[in-house]
């Protein structure tokens, strides 16, 4: 069995579902990330929003990510993430060329809310349809290969969104970044495929190999009761809170790090969005490489422990130099970006593997809840305090401070399927 899955059924998977997964989550990363592009390129002076509205503009987006992540996960695992994703990129394409249409802060502020609910079916259905599809050998890289959306889109909209800004201003920036996704949509519809048994393009026995090979693994998995007991899990509540902190260092450095390298390099639009593509380079290569040992080694820990460590020293040792030494300081910036992304397809790989696949779904989705949550803190927050001090100093501090306690939540968790506690330490919460 194995052996058909890693030959000819495995080139398949991989070539059609792959770039299916990709180019959904570029995407919606494209539609999200480019507010922080608009906020450092004019926005807030047209509108006359103050730095405090501001940052809360750049964070609605994940309140309304966060409120319907779980039952977004739900009904893509009871249903269809088809049907679900198809309507989402519709709404998420016009609300998103719909914020450079805008004249005041009240219809921006519903308009990033809208996009956050629109958006936030996207990852917990993908990482649910990924699981659906690759087994444990395969699945670290099948979610890096997934999140590599976002670094590779955030790099080259970090390049491309410079030039919009330049030559058609913010507001065909957002308009123009806002139609591919609803381009998209009719190509999905037509593509996708929810499950082995719905492919048109695996004959019977092929589906038969998947769907035997994913049931083998969950043999070994301690059984769950239903979606109470799964959100009430020690360990789900750890990998939660993992997320939660590990996501207000990344969203906070996603959301602001155009504004705050345009603040300390004196530099123009154009040259900050060349600067704020470099993290993003470095991830690419660092995703894959991980991802593909964590598949072969079966080391999922290690992984997250390693590269989210490397994230916080080089973040804390970045804003300790300060802008005095802007080209080293911007240099461990790169190193800290890259390494904040490389541990998500690992991470998220291990979910499947300690929790049964009939509360999966859910426990899946909380766990992206929380990141989401810790999203919509970080961003607000970091934008809250580069307007408050008038630097970057605090919020540095306030997104190290969030990473070291992911490092050491990651420390404390005990990533396996045998059981589901959490080393003593963590257990006497």
């Amino acid at each position: 069995m194995n052996q058909t899955i890693s030959g000819t059924l495995s080139n398949k998977r991989w070539g059609r579902l792959i770039p299916i997964a990709f180019i959904t989550y570029s995407l919606a990363y494209l539609d999200r990330a480019n507010y922080g592009f608009g906020a450092a390129a004019g926005l807030a002076e047209d509108l006359n929003i103050t730095p405090a509205i501001s940052s809360l503009l750049g964070a609605l987006f994940f309140l309304g990510y966060f409120c319907f992540q779980v039952p977004g996960g739900i009904y893509a695992e009871k249903h269809s993430a088809k049907r679900l994703i198809f309507w989402s990129l519709i709404l998420w394409g016009a609300l998103a060329a719909a914020t450079g249409m805008v004249h005041n802060v009240a219809l921006l502020a519903a308009v990033r809310f809208l996009l956050g609910v629109a958006e936030s079916v996207v990852m917990p259905a993908m990482l649910i349809f990924l699981s659906h599809w690759f087994t444990r050998e395969e699945r670290s890289r099948a979610n890096t290969f997934l999140f590599l959306g976002n670094p590779i889109t955030v790099l080259w909209m970090s390049i491309l969104s410079g030039y919009l800004i330049n030559s058609f201003g913010w507001r065909g920036m957002f308009i123009i970044e806002g139609a591919p996704a609803i381009i998209w949509a009719v190509i999905w519809w037509v593509i996708y495929a929810d499950r082995p048994k719905d492919a048109k393009w695996l004959s019977d026995t092929e589906k038969r190999a998947i769907e035997n090979a994913l049931a083998e693994e969950q043999q070994a998995i301690k059984p769950v009761k239903n979606y109470r007991e799964a959100f009430r899990s020690p360990k789900v509540l750890a990998l939660a809170f993992i997320h939660f902190f590990w996501n207000i260092g990344m969203y906070g450095f996603i959301m602001w790090l155009p504004s705050m390298l345009k603040t300390a390099s004196g530099l123009g639009i154009v040259a900050t969005g060349w600067l704020s593509a470099a993290p993003y380079l470095l991830a690419v290569p660092l995703m894959l490489t991980a991802s593909w040992y964590s598949d072969k080694f079966q080391q999922r820990k290690a992984i997250v422990l390693a590269f989210l460590g490397l994230g916080a020293v080089c973040f804390i040792a970045s804003f300790t130099l300060g802008a005095s030494h802007f080209w080293i300081s911007w240099s461990l910036l790169v190193i800290a970006g890259g390494a904040m992304y490389t541990p998500y397809g690992p991470f998220f790989a291990a979910i499947p593997e300690m929790i049964p696949r009939n509360v999966v779904a859910g426990a899946m989705s909380f766990v992206v809840c929380f990141g989401a949550l810790g999203s919509f803190v970080g961003a607000w927050i970091v934008g809250y305090l580069n307007g408050l001090t008038g630097n970057p100093a605090a919020s540095y501090v306030f997104m190290g401070a969030s990473l070291v306690v992911a490092v050491l939540l990651t420390a404390l968790t005990r990533f396996s399927n045998a059981s589901n506690t959490l080393t003593h330490a963590t257990t006497s919460h």
